[in-house]
């Protein structure tokens, strides 16, 4: 005898688990319900109490130095070093001590930790000023090919082709001698404009695929009923950029921001480690390119600042992964 389907009561028949969760999707934002996700995702949280760690170390660099009794190119030669220019204390002769927790660099007698809390400063603030000017050029540009129609769209397409064509490591390589060349001289001069050269570089050749992202956006955003009926009304135009258009374009500008963060990172870390990154300021890049030469002798002069590079991409990267997701109805991790 076979097994006979039953009929379930209607009373068994309960609709009301979707319509609770329709209930509590109603009436929150797009970046309401991303948040939401964002804070479940165990990931995302470590990784987000991560950044906020390397930003306060960089905010607090000056204190956390302070704190340890370290200083930044306070090192002593004569005083620091042996005759084969190894330190005289710490690693890697001799054992930790809290003098120099990190060790001392080679030839110099730096502080390797000082150097390390300074380096994740200037990482973070070439990273997150690159970022905000390549977003800023990006949306702007972004907006106004989108909306726009005719030559202005063919322009600006045609500069995003010419940026996107050019070479952005050439672009730095040659710079990098001229500046030497106009303030070698002058070395504050030399040291202001070399990082001032390094921002720009970074948020020249950063906006290129935020802006089409945003451009394609905005084409398909404008045809829509809502920006039409502003159109029809006399809405002025910088009104529907501003309070009609950018609003909707919130989660691939965040999601931008995020992505962009980690591959600036790594960007400052290899130019400086190619010796054209920020002069005169302490740098993971250029201390990575100090301790090379150390590796069989010194590891810890090389692992410390590649750490701290490691660190920090990963869980931007993971976190922009995450924001990514969150902000994205289609994925769901």
């Amino acid at each position: 005898m076979g097994i006979q389907p039953t009929e379930m009561p209607e009373s068994d028949i309960t609709e009301q688990e979707p319509t609770l969760v329709r209930q509590e999707i109603a009436g929150r934002s797009p970046i309401q319900i991303a948040v939401a996700r964002l804070k479940q995702d165990k990931i995302a949280m470590i990784c987000l109490a991560v950044v906020i760690l390397f930003a306060l170390i960089a905010i607090f660099a000056p204190l956390l130095t302070k704190m340890f009794g370290v200083e930044v190119d306070a090192g002593s030669p004569s005083k620091d070093l042996d005759q084969f220019n190894f330190p005289l204390i710490g690693p890697p002769d001799h054992g930790f001590t809290w003098e120099a927790p990190l060790g001392l660099a080679p030839n110099s007698g730096d502080d390797n930790l000082a150097e390390w809390f300074y380096g994740a400063r200037t990482s973070l603030i070439v990273a997150t000023v690159s970022t905000l000017a390549a977003t800023f050029i990006g949306v702007a540009i972004g907006l106004v090919a989108g909306f726009s129609r005719g030559w202005v769209d063919k322009v600006v397409n045609f500069l995003i082709d010419v940026f996107l064509s050019l070479p952005f490591l050439i672009v730095a390589l040659a710079i990098s001698p001229i500046i030497v060349t106009r303030f070698g001289n002058k070395p504050q001069q030399l040291e202001n404009w070399q990082f001032v050269s390094l921002l720009l570089v970074l948020s020249l050749f950063g906006w290129m695929l935020l802006a089409r992202l945003v451009r394609g956006e905005v084409l398909s955003l404008r045809e829509r009923e809502f920006i039409q009926a502003a159109r029809v009304i006399g809405v002025p135009t910088r009104r529907i950029l501003f309070k009609e258009l950018l609003p909707n374009l919130i989660a691939p500008i965040i999601v931008s921001i995020s992505l962009g963060l980690p591959a600036f990172v790594t960007a400052e870390a290899g130019l400086a480690f190619l010796g054209i990154g920020a002069v005169g300021k302490p740098s993971w890049g250029q201390t990575i390119d100090k301790a090379v030469p150390f590796f069989n002798t010194y590891p810890l002069y090389l692992y410390a600042p590649v750490l701290g590079v490691f660190l920090l991409v990963v869980a931007l990267n993971l976190l922009g992964d995450a924001v990514r997701d969150a902000f994205d109805p289609k994925t769901r991790r």
